[in-house]
């Protein structure tokens, strides 16, 4: 039997687009995004930038797509969605940066970057001679940055983890790149051997900027992989729900927390096993 639906105006929704890598295993990239939005109830949209070859046990190879097809998988969502913010996550080489940088030349949404570098297990997934590139085309035009400790360290040229060198560091880049908003400093690789992971928000304040912390104790859990793609992407969100970059960040923290201890238990791969958003609730 079919249901008659009262007419009434659509309501229109607002989406979130990633423009990352894609892992097969599930766990981190396009996949990662996309879960973590569905979870936290926002409709998310995807464009690939490189295949990969992994699993939980690394990453063995990663097969960039030609630029102009990633830029037009891009030009043509952001051409028919109503695309709230963009999250960038892994880009390749430096023809996928440029063609994203001219995606990015025209939108005036918030933009997400989640600096990718390097894989866990060593192998670099955005080339060296690609970083000039990657600087000007994508930083100068992203409005928060999510960086962990070593790409804070390679991104700034900082070597070392005071307070002191790492608040400079900041305000270089605040300096530097004067569309950026805010810097989400992921704490899980600095201090690796103290009991709490200390993730901090830095955002711009008038000529200066402030900075949040969020602790959490450390978790001796085999399931990380994906959490700086889920980090980001729950970033993206939780500011479209919210409108507040502050509030966005403790949502963000207390969600990733969740999922670390709903998936500690459980087993998924030979590796390092996935974030299970699965078993998330919406945030």
């Amino acid at each position: 039997m079919n249901v008659a639906i009262a007419e009434q105006p659509l309501r229109p929704l607002q989406a979130i687009l990633s423009i990352a890598g894609s892992d097969p295993s599930g766990g981190a990239g396009i996949q990662a995004d996309l879960k973590t939005f569905a979870t936290l109830g926002v409709y998310g949209a995807a464009a690939v930038t490189c295949l990969t070859v992994q699993n939980t046990s690394g990453v063995f190879a990663s097969h960039p797509i030609e630029p102009e097809t990633v830029k037009a998988q891009a030009a043509f969502v952001l051409a028919d969605l109503e695309i709230s913010h963009i999250k960038l996550g892994m880009l390749g080489n430096g023809g996928i940066v440029r063609a994203v940088g001219e995606v990015l030349d025209s939108y005036t949404g918030e933009v997400i970057c989640d600096p990718i570098l390097r894989a866990s297990s060593g192998l670099t997934l955005l080339e060296d001679a690609a970083l000039a590139d990657f600087r000007r085309e994508i930083i100068a035009r992203a409005t928060v940055l999510t960086p962990n400790f070593r790409e804070f360290q390679a991104l700034t040229g900082s070597s070392g983890d005071g307070e002191e060198e790492i608040r400079a560091a900041i305000a270089r880049m605040f300096g530097d790149y004067p569309r950026l908003t805010a810097i989400a400093l992921k704490g899980g690789h600095r201090n690796e051997d103290a009991p709490q992971v200390v993730d901090t928000l830095f955002l711009r304040e008038g000529a200066g900027f402030k900075s949040v912390e969020s602790r959490r104790q450390r978790l001796q859990t085999p399931n990380t992989h994906g959490t700086g793609c889920t980090f980001a992407s729950a970033l993206a969100a939780g500011h479209q729900k919210t409108g507040d970059w502050q509030e966005a960040f403790q949502m963000t923290c207390a969600y990733l927390d969740r999922l670390l201890r709903l998936s500690a238990s459980c087993q998924m791969g030979h590796g390092t096993g996935p974030l299970l958003h699965h078993l998330g609730q919406y945030g």
